[in-house]
């Protein structure tokens, strides 16, 4: 059972849809007994950074999380949002993040071109740097649909999973351990979407 965090923003129904679409058992969730019999835990996450801190600690999911994640080491997977909340900090906000990979969320702001739109909206190529378990299966071009204003900066390169070109070039996916995160949405992604939530879903 792979349990779909609902702390009150995320794209939720769209993750459900996908991961019934590759035969993955999941249930959108926020209470803690579901939570921690889960095999597996997405993060989704629509907003700003500090809202969605905020809301963590309101539904009581902060220290629960830290515990599922650290001490019982089961696979999380960051989407978007839910991505950059698995980092130390962001410049959209003030509040710490869960800090489990090191790292910051950064502007694109002054960062990039002033030619390019602000957010990066829409399908993009990504680059595969470290190859794992989440990218069995991806063979030629590989792509993904994006739509964010913040990108993170990882502080450890072994944490790189994919990158992507937007004026500079940003991690569009990162790992550690038991620990994934994607900065695109692979449930609005396809076929490529599909196979990333096939692969998380038989880890």
């Amino acid at each position: 059972m792979i349990a779909i965090i609902d702390y009150g923003m995320g794209n939720l129904g769209s993750v459900l849809n996908m991961l019934k679409k590759v035969g993955a058992e999941s249930v959108i969730t926020s209470d803690p007994d579901q939570i921690a019999n889960a095999e597996k835990l997405i993060l989704p996450g629509v907003g700003s950074f500090d809202a969605a801190m905020r809301r963590i600690h309101d539904v009581k999911l902060f220290n629960l999380l830290n515990e599922q994640v650290l001490i019982k080491k089961k696979p999380v997977f960051g989407i978007c949002l839910g991505m950059h909340l698995l980092f130390e900090s962001s410049e959209e906000g003030r509040l710490p993040g869960f800090g489990w990979i090191k790292g910051k969320v950064l502007s694109f702001k002054n960062r990039i071109p002033n030619s390019l739109k602000i957010p990066h909206m829409g399908w993009n190529d990504v680059s595969i740097i470290n190859q794992n378990d989440l990218t069995k299966g991806f063979t030629g071009d590989i792509r993904f649909y994006f739509v964010h204003s913040y990108f993170v900066k990882i502080e450890n390169g072994e944490n790189q999973m994919m990158t992507c070109d937007y004026g500079l070039i940003f991690d569009a996916a990162v790992h550690k351990t038991n620990i994934y995160g994607a900065q695109f949405h692979p449930e609005k992604s396809h076929r490529y979407g599909m196979q990333l939530f096939k692969n998380f879903s038989e880890l």
